[in-house]
């Protein structure tokens, strides 16, 4: 299967990358070989493998030669590449596809070499970093376009800045987001904005088991702990492995928040209305119908910068509904809520295949006060 086939299938994947160092963190993994870590990714469940090929980053073509040898995924080629005949090595060297980076690369020079990549069978990956330049990867009909959260002349990391970017990219494209993914939480960050897959190289790398680290960055159900009003609560959810925290801000609510607190860029903070929406500063929002005499509507939406990104399927407010587990099996991205812990969770996941799970009234010790424990025990059964 070719590079940007691969990455077009139905679903969130990855690219996980080959490393030994790079000019911004230095030395990664400096003894490691090709054959030992890539047959890893591929068992891990990775649509592509990126070999850095630049002495900057202590590769060569014989890591990609190695790598072709190793796996049968799609390789994408990394490195500064400027002439047609670096893509000849890369090609003759076993790549699938070369990155392009438009920060060093102007529109004529890009052209030709999309142009060369196509007459040798590469796909291309044309980078981008700003608005210009996604415009520019736009206006040259790159068919898989990167946006790079790393300024490759500061080294300087805006994680913000290119999940805006990957949100503006035409959703014609595969669109892969790329560098400084270290966990679930930012993983679906981007897959939030729109993102394809993601590129991950470092904390792969430096991974014992990069394998199961691969794994972990994609597997779902996400884990969501909600009614938090305390700080430590919070601390408590994100130490144990939680990756959306969840403030209500319903009136009447026993679990209403004083504001967003604190969340590391680990995880992502959800605030969570009835009726309308206010600006918190949290990443995402779950927006609830109101409903007259009661605290929220049964069901809720939520929203990234005012979009819909996924259906959350909860219980009536204090009320049951035995079907509640089987008419929830409908959407691709699906958040299931209503009275979940750690008692019920697994069998919850197993009946309906959620996108993430919920859980807020069955952690706590009293409204609004978390029980470590049970936050601790309801994350270790979710993720299974």
């Amino acid at each position: 299967m070719k590079f940007a086939e691969s990455l077009s299938q139905p679903g969130f994947g990855a690219i996980s990358e080959f490393k030994r160092r790079s000019p911004s963190a230095g030395d990664i993994s400096p003894g490691a070989r090709v054959e030992d870590v890539v047959p890893a990714y591929q068992a891990g469940g990775a649509r592509a493998v990126s070999v850095l090929v630049d002495e900057a980053f202590a590769g060569s073509l014989d890591d990609l030669r190695a790598a072709r040898a190793a796996v049968d995924l799609p390789l994408l080629a990394k490195g500064f590449f400027s002439t047609e005949e670096h893509l000849r090595e890369l090609r003759e060297a076993g790549a699938d596809a070369a990155l392009l980076i438009l920060r060093d690369l102007d529109d004529p020079t890009a052209t030709r070499l999309m142009r060369t990549a196509e007459e040798l069978g590469l796909d291309t990956l044309v980078e981008a970093h700003d608005e210009e330049e996604l415009v520019r990867a736009t206006r040259l009909d790159a068919h898989v376009i990167g946006v790079n959260a790393r300024d490759l002349g500061t080294f300087r990391i805006d994680r913000a800045a290119q999940l805006e970017l990957v949100a503006r990219a035409p959703r014609d494209r595969v669109v892969v987001a790329e560098s400084a993914i270290h966990t679930r939480a930012q993983a679906a960050a981007a897959e939030l904005a729109g993102a394809d897959a993601v590129l991950v190289g470092t904390s792969l790398m430096r991974a014992d088991e990069p394998r199961a680290k691969l794994q972990e960055l994609l597997s779902r159900p996400l884990v969501k702990v909600c009614g938090l009003t305390r700080q430590e609560d919070v601390d408590a959810a994100v130490e144990a492995g939680a990756d959306l925290c969840g403030f209500i801000f319903a009136e009447g609510s026993p679990r209403r928040a004083p504001e967003v607190l604190p969340v590391p860029e680990t995880a992502l903070s959800v605030a969570v209305f009835v009726g309308e929406p206010e600006e918190r500063g949290a990443d995402l929002v779950q927006l609830y119908a109101s409903e007259a005499g009661k605290v929220r509507g049964r069901d809720a939406v939520l929203l990234r910068e005012g979009e819909p990104v996924a259906r959350v399927a909860d219980l009536p407010w204090e009320g049951e509904d035995p079907d509640h587990w089987r008419n929830a099996r409908r959407d691709d991205r699906l958040v299931l809520a209503g009275r979940l812990g750690p008692d019920n969770v697994r069998a919850a996941i197993e009946a309906v295949q959620p996108w993430a799970v919920d859980a807020a009234s069955q952690l706590e010790s009293a409204p609004g006060v978390k029980d470590h424990e049970k936050v601790r025990a309801f994350v270790r059964e979710a993720r299974g």
